[in-house]
């Protein structure tokens, strides 16, 4: 079963995220409280705990939820394998996949110590569909 493991946010861009129990999630807008949120297609990103740990393996150490700017930490589920046009349900609320990867335009001292990022390759990121709250635990599915 893929879940969340870890939802993160900032109130201000260029900042690393830090994990909270539960959020909102409001259409046309993302998460709540988030500074990345807004009525775009990047409203929500999110990377699986499995690419994180590729990143361990290369020796990066203290990497929690959210050093990476995603909104949500999950785990079972290669989210980087999804079609745009995915449609995710998250607990309650439904999503739907926009972007796979993106530029890194000013690299991260991730980037910096060992010369690669998963972010740009293995994060992906979706816009809501249906509103509601989700929270760490919660069960994600692939609807279509």
């Amino acid at each position: 079963m893929a879940k969340i493991t870890s939802i993160n946010i900032s109130p201000k861009k260029g900042t690393f995220k830090y994990p909270v129990d539960r959020v909102e999630l409001k259409v046309d807008h993302g998460i709540v409280g988030d500074a990345h949120a807004g009525n775009w297609h990047r409203q929500i990103s999110l990377l699986a705990q499995e690419s994180v740990d590729k990143m361990t393996a290369m020796g990066v150490d203290g990497l929690t939820p959210g050093k990476f700017a995603e909104n949500i930490t999950t785990e079972g589920i290669e989210l980087f394998t999804l079609p745009v046009g995915t449609v995710l349900r998250i607990g309650a609320c439904r999503v739907e996949v926009t972007q796979i990867g993106k530029e890194c335009h000013q690299h991260c001292e991730i980037f910096k110590k060992v010369g690669r990022c998963i972010m740009p390759h293995e994060g992906i990121f979706v816009r809501v569909l249906t509103p509601g709250e989700i929270a760490a635990g919660d069960e994600i599915a692939v609807e279509a």
